[in-house]
């Protein structure tokens, strides 16, 4: 290899960084792997060029160029990684895109970079240009490089489109048959909204690539359905699967009847899905096979992984990255499988004995055994599913990528989700708010695996009741309640006010409905009593007569027999008289010895339930706590989309330098308070002016610079906020009570003390942001006190907030009508700014989404009063930046 012999070209690279290796779904569906070049990679990058055909080398190159010079070949595999960076695609060790950038030092004004990339003839059209782009412009940004430019043919209208399409302000200009494009790499919102587009169109294709096989292989089929290979193969059978079914078994030529290979290797015709089902100890050949028969994806049956400990997460891990390095995706390990109730595909790879049949609901689950029990009971419900995947430990496809799926699905209108952990939550929380405007989502969080905030000891319930309101998710606490929702979301409109109607012939059941009711917050007058002896007609005459009451939102319809009788013809008059008004929701509950039907069915071609068919539930507490909560999902869905709030007057240049310097001798360190108080100042929250001192003469000219009245506190974790105000002397107006102060305080710490301009009294309030290892970065508000500490009366919100969600974070906590004057008719004082509190939180939001080395702020006390909000004390936490993948590149976790 010849050395370099121009500027900037590396004889000894440096490490490629880390974070630059990324495996990324192409526009089909498929995975790719994406890394920086090495000088490793000359002989691949011969092969790439090699392989290119005449065209693509002209459009690339402006001429025939039918091999690369060893000059050339050097300066792209020796790259600095900073001036100079180059990445390529991969896919089975073959490169299939190369794409670089080159810092132009000879341009004035904004540092700019050339960059160009080609991709492989046979992967043209997969999206993978944009792929590149979008990284290239993520390493030049890290970079300190602000705008890219590019040298095009005219006629090259696929590389055009690509700048066209990538979401960045191009400014064109030709000369002769070459286009110049020049435009600026920040993140817009159009190019944060074309990547996500993308993203969703990707991701969404990959899982019906799962979903939709042409042909499936069972990998350790059986002939006993005792065990998992012959369970899986005798479910595929049976339920009609419209394709091929190849049973792969070493010592059979034949399972059930049907032709089998010893391995996928030799299946004759194209293998789309592989069900793995061999112990973890074979797994390592099997994946071979399946590499080397271009396999699309995996459902991988077998424990034995990242659940047995360490080792097995290794093995998983391993699993995983040499999948997606052949393209493939996987659902899985000890996964229940997945299935298809479309009748063109009828899947059903699965180890579930039963499945329900075509509905248009959606399930994700983690849990293998769970998910059998789960679809057992929605077969009794007769809850009908488009789709269901048991992702077991959930490697790699994952809830996010169901979501993405169903978004789009035609096929599905309500969401299930049974969680255990979320993988990249901030991901999940913009997903699930899309999604959920549309089409709504149920989810039970297990919180098996989730953990909790450091000193915190109260978030598992109200933290993720909180976060998943924040999306428009409806949160339950079981399967039971999950199913209860879903046969309302099904089948019955969305209730469109909270005024409910209970009808029923059974005062002391009524009554249970209408205080179940009222506890979560509908409005209900007294229940409409038939007495015992109503027959089928009243109930026909009094539904009627409520569904098409202006003054009704919803109606709960009770019916408990006096005597063993048969309930169909009372089933028949609810659901006629229902149907006088479609669009109110109508929710049933059947007491009654010979069992309850789980609906009053309407059923149409080939039995499938209906929109309109009737919910029952087993009592009427259950009925009103799923209206509920699908009424609260209903006024969450009708609020305006608001914006993610930015305040003016932000100084985030000047923030990010203060955190560079400070975290340059130790990255990982509480501020200071002076130093915390200067971060908070660059984004707007002035903490209300200090001195800190160490003599009493300090303190003294503190206050006559301050101005009187001051107060004087102890510094050191143990005097903050203690309710006894050991550490606090207020009101001081005289030299003569500064220095006292001072002197007492400081003997009490033996630390400095701070001498602060009293503020404006008001209602203490506190702000604190913290990473959840669920959720991320979550933000938390309440009043203060300690009591209010004991209560746990904390409202918990994921971060960016948006405008709407500032002002709704204040008014939240159950303490909150303390800020506004009056509880409960009685005035208290006038009412506090409450404005100026939701400003603070927009701040505090801007603040930590624009700076992620911020691992912990916390704002606490907050005066508010009618004049404002003062931040008396501000205490800020910072560390090396977490994992961000979600606002950069398009990646897979």
């Amino acid at each position: 290899m010849l050395p370099p012999d121009t500027p900037g070209t590396p004889a000894v690279p440096p490490p490629p960084p880390e974070h630059w290796f990324a495996d990324v779904l192409a526009s089909d569906g498929g995975v790719v792997r994406l890394r920086p070049i090495t000088p490793e990679d000359a002989a691949g990058m011969e092969r790439f060029h090699a392989a290119l055909s005449d065209r693509t080398r002209y459009l690339r190159y402006f001429g025939p160029y039918p091999r690369m010079t060893p000059k050339d070949l050097y300066r792209t595999t020796h790259v600095d990684y900073h001036d100079r960076v180059g990445l390529v695609i991969e896919l089975s060790d073959d490169i299939i895109g190369v794409g670089r950038y080159e810092f132009l030092s000879d341009r004035q004004g904004p540092r700019a970079a050339e960059v160009a990339f080609v991709v492989a003839d046979g992967h043209q059209g997969r999206g993978l240009g944009s792929i590149l782009l979008e990284h290239l412009a993520g390493a030049a940004a890290e970079n300190g490089i602000e705008t890219f430019v590019a040298e095009v043919l005219a006629e090259n209208n696929a590389m055009v489109q690509v700048f066209r399409d990538a979401g960045y302000q191009v400014q064109r200009s030709r000369d002769g048959s070459v286009l110049h494009l020049e435009f600026a790499i920040d993140p817009t919102e159009a190019l944060l909204s074309v990547r996500d587009s993308r993203e969703r169109a990707s991701e969404a294709r990959s899982v019906g690539n799962l979903l939709t096989p042409k042909s499936v292989a069972v990998i350790g089929a059986t002939p006993s359905t005792s065990r998992v290979g012959g369970a899986v193969l005798a479910n595929l059978l049976s339920s009609g699967f419209q394709g091929p079914v190849f049973p792969v078994n070493r010592n059979r030529s034949a399972v059930r009847g049907v032709r089998a290979y010893a391995t996928v290797r030799d299946i004759p015709d194209e293998v789309d899905l592989a069900v793995v089902a061999v112990p973890a100890t074979e797994i390592g050949s099997v994946l071979d096979d399946c590499m080397a028969k271009g396999v699309k994806g995996l459902v991988v049956l077998t424990a034995g992984f990242s659940e047995t400990g360490p080792r097995g997460h290794a093995a998983e891990r391993e699993l995983v990255d040499a999948a997606r390095a052949h393209g493939m995706r996987v659902v899985g390990p000890s996964a229940l499988g997945i299935a298809n109730t479309d009748p063109a595909v009828a899947l059903n790879a699965t180890l579930a004995p039963v499945l329900p049949g075509r509905g248009r609901i959606g399930f994700f689950c983690q849990s293998g055994p769970l998910g059998a029990a789960i679809l057992g009971e929605a077969a009794a419900r007769q809850l009908g599913l488009s789709t269901f995947v048991s992702a077991g430990n959930r490697a790699d496809v994952s809830g996010n990528d169901l979501l993405q799926y169903w978004d789009g699905d035609a096929d599905t209108d309500v969401v299930l989700l049974y969680l255990e952990t979320f993988g990249n939550p901030r991901k999940f929380s913009r997903i699930a708010r899309r999604v959920a405007r549309t089409k709504p989502i149920v989810a039970v969080n297990s919180g098996r695996n989730a953990m909790r905030m450091e000193g915190e000891a109260d978030l598992d319930r109200s933290l993720v009741r909180n976060l998943f309101a924040q999306a428009g998710i409806i949160q339950v606490d079981s399967i039971t309640e999950l199913f209860d929702c879903a046969m309302l979301l099904a089948y019955q409109p969305l209730p469109s006010g909270r005024r409910l109607a209970v009808i029923g012939n059974s005062a002391a059941l009524s009554w249970l409905a209408v205080d179940a009711a009222r506890g979560e917050g509908l409005e209900v007058t007294e229940p409409i009593d038939l007495g015992p002896q109503a027959g089928p007609a009243d109930y026909l005459t009094a539904v009627a007569a409520a569904v098409t009451d202006p003054e009704v939102d919803a109606v709960i319809v009770i019916y408990s027999p006096p005597v063993s009788i048969a309930v169909a013809s009372f089933a028949e008059a609810i659901r006629a008289g229902a149907q006088s008004d479609p669009d109110t929701p109508v929710l049933t509950t059947f007491v009654a010895d010979q069992g309850m039907p789980n609906l009053l069915a309407t059923r149409g071609p080939g039995g499938i339930l209906e929109r309109g068919s009737i919910p029952a539930f087993g009592d009427p507490e259950r009925a009103a706590r799923a209206l509920a909560r699908v009424r609260r999902y209903a006024d969450w869905r009708t609020r305006p989309i608001s914006p993610v709030a930015r305040p003016d007057g932000v100084d985030t240049a000047r923030a990010r330098e203060l955190v560079a310097e400070w975290m340059t001798d130790d990255p990982a360190h509480w501020l200071t308070d002076l130093q915390a108080a200067e971060l908070l100042g660059c984004y707007g929250i002035r903490v209300v002016e200090f001195r800190e001192v160490h003599d009493a003469d300090a303190a003294v000219d503190a206050a006559e610079h301050l101005g009187y009245p001051v107060a004087a506190k102890a510094t050191g974790e143990i005097w903050r906020n203690r309710p006894d105000l050991t550490g606090v002397r207020l009101d001081l107006w005289r030299p003569d009570a500064v220095r006292r102060a001072f002197t007492d305080l400081s003997e009490i710490s033996g630390n400095p003390v701070h001498i602060q301009r009293m503020a404006t009294k008001g209602v203490g309030c506190m702000f604190r942001v913290q990473d959840d290892p669920s959720f991320g970065s979550v933000i938390s508000f309440g009043l203060s006190g300690t009591i209010i500490d004991l209560l746990g009366d904390r409202v918990y919100r994921a971060l960016p907030l948006t405008e709407d969600e500032s002002a709704e974070l204040i008014d939240a906590p159950r303490a909150a009508p303390l800020l506004s004057g009056t509880v409960r008719g009685r005035d208290i004082g006038k009412p506090v700014d409450r404005t100026a509190l939701a400003e603070v939180a927009q701040r505090i939001s801007a603040l930590c989404d624009d700076l992620p080395e911020v691992r912990e702020l916390l704002c606490e006390p907050v005066l508010a009063s009618p004049d404002g909000a003062a931040v008396l004390y501000g205490r800020v936490r910072i560390g090396p930046e977490p994992s961000r993948f979600d606002i950069g590149p398009r990646r897979m976790a």
